[in-house]
């Protein structure tokens, strides 16, 4: 089992306050973030950019394991997750995060580079975490 930590602190109301964002690694070391970065489209980071972040590193190292089984070695893998954040009657909801998907992996066949994707999608732990659409477009470049 592993385990990893990020904390968060937020000191304020909802619309005026501010958090702050930090890991155990250190790479994010009080990150601000806000009601106005998170909902009004400031700049800064958010919870959702950075499920998004994981979603995308998560899928293309998945991919990168899936190609290696089926004998194929990427050049390079492009992932960008889209995540989606609706209001619903239960409140404010991830419902979707779409993966797209450019890959350069010599001599791969179309339909085998597909398999890989899918499987990788479905076996990415960050897509098993999230309860939502998870949708992709996958383009294997020459």
């Amino acid at each position: 089992m592993k385990r990893n930590k990020a904390s968060a602190v937020w000191r304020g109301g909802l619309q005026n306050g501010q958090g702050a964002i930090s890991t155990a690694s250190g790479v994010l070391s009080q990150v601000q973030y806000s009601f106005g970065t998170r909902f009004e489209e400031q700049p800064g980071t958010n919870p959702e950019e950075l499920i998004a972040a994981a979603h995308a590193a998560c899928f293309s190292m998945a991919l990168a394991g899936e190609l290696g089984n089926a004998g194929l070695a990427p050049d390079s893998i492009h992932a960008t997750a889209t995540v989606t954040l609706e209001k619903l009657d239960a409140g404010w909801t991830i419902t979707a995060s779409h993966l797209s998907v450019d890959a350069k992996v010599p001599g791969a066949d179309p339909a085998a580079f597909q398999q890989a994707a899918a499987a990788a999608k479905s076996g990415c732990p960050i897509s098993r975490l999230l309860n939502a659409q998870i949708s992709m477009e996958a383009t294997l470049s020459n």
